[in-house]
C-alpha cells in the first residue's frame, strides 16, 4: 500500500518568516504617577483630619491625644505621679481605644500584598469604619451644643481615638515605608536624615507635606473649637467624606 502523501513544503529558496513574540502591554507610566500623586493628595487629607483631632481632643475632650499615644503615655505617667485621676483616665482610656480601633482597622485592611493597585479596596473599607465612628463623635458633640461636659467628653474622646487607631493601622495597607497620617516623629526624623544627609528636598517632599498637614489640620480645629465650636465635626466629616468619595469613585481605577 503506498504511503500517503505530504502536503509540499516551502521551496528551499523560500524566506521563512519566525512567529511574532508574545508582546505584553508595558505599564503606563504616566497612569501610575498621577495615581500615586492622588493618593499622596489623600494621604496628606487625612493628615490634616489626624491634627485637627487631636486639636480637638486635647482642648476640648479631656486633654488627652486621640492619635499621639506618645503622647498620651507621658500624660499617664505625669497624671498618674500628680495625682490628677481625671487626666489619667482621659489618657489611659485613650491608648487602650485607640490600640482597639488599630486592631480593627488592621482586620478590615490588612496586610500589604504584591498585587494591590495603588490605593487598595480594603483601604477604603477600614476609612469607611473610621467615619462611622467620626460620625458618632459629632452626634454627641452637637448634642451638646459643642460644649461638652466631663460626663460626655470621656466617650467623645474614645470615639475619635478609636476612629485614628483604625485610620493608622489601614494607611499601613500601603506599604509604602515610613508612610503615616498619626505619629509622625518618625517620618521628622526621617526628614531630617535625609537632609542632614544631603538628600535634596525633593526627595522628603512627601513627608514634609504630611507634616504640614498635621500642623494645618491642629490649627484649623484650634481656630473651630475656640470660634465656631459647632463647625468643628464639619471639618473632619468633610475631609473624610471627600477622601472616601474620592477613594471610591477616582482611585479604584488605577
Amino acid at each position: 500500500m503506498p504511503a500517503p502523501s505530504l502536503p509540499p513544503g516551502p521551496p528551499a529558496d523560500a524566506e521563512v518568516v519566525p512567529p511574532a513574540p508574545a508582546t505584553s502591554t508595558p505599564p503606563d507610566d504616566g497612569s501610575r504617577s498621577r495615581a500615586t500623586r492622588l493618593r499622596q493628595s489623600l494621604v496628606v487629607t487625612l493628615a490634616v483630619v489626624s491634627g485637627a483631632t487631636d486639636a480637638i481632643g486635647l482642648l476640648a475632650l479631656g486633654g488627652a491625644f486621640t492619635s499621639v499615644m506618645t503622647g498620651n503615655m507621658v500624660l499617664l505617667g505625669v497624671s498618674a505621679s500628680s495625682g490628677n485621676g481625671t487626666r489619667a483616665a482621659s489618657s489611659g482610656f485613650a491608648i487602650l481605644a485607640f490600640c482597639a480601633g488599630a486592631a480593627l482597622g488592621a482586620r478590615l485592611a490588612g496586610t500589604p500584598r504584591a498585587d494591590d493597585r495603588i490605593w487598595p479596596r480594603a483601604v477604603t473599607v477600614g476609612l469607611a469604619a473610621e467615619f462611622v465612628f467620626v460620625v458618632a463623635y459629632a452626634i454627641g458633640w452637637w448634642v451638646t451644643g459643642g460644649t461638652p461636659g466631663p460626663g460626655v467628653a470621656l466617650p467623645l474622646l474614645l470615639c475619635t481615638a478609636v476612629a485614628l487607631g483604625i485610620q493608622s493601622s489601614t494607611v499601613q495597607r500601603f506599604g509604602v515605608s515610613g508612610m503615616s497620617t498619626t505619629y509622625l516623629t518618625g517620618t521628622l526624623t526621617t526628614v531630617v536624615i535625609r537632609l542632614a544627609t544631603g538628600r535634596g528636598v525633593r526627595e522628603v517632599w512627601h513627608s514634609i507635606e504630611i507634616l504640614l498637614g498635621l500642623i494645618g489640620g491642629a490649627a484649623a480645629g484650634t481656630g473651630l473649637v475656640l470660634l465656631a465650636p459647632l463647625v468643628a465635626p464639619v471639618l473632619q466629616l468633610g475631609l473624610l467624606g471627600a477622601v472616601i468619595l474620592v477613594a471610591v469613585t477616582v482611585a479604584h481605577r488605577r
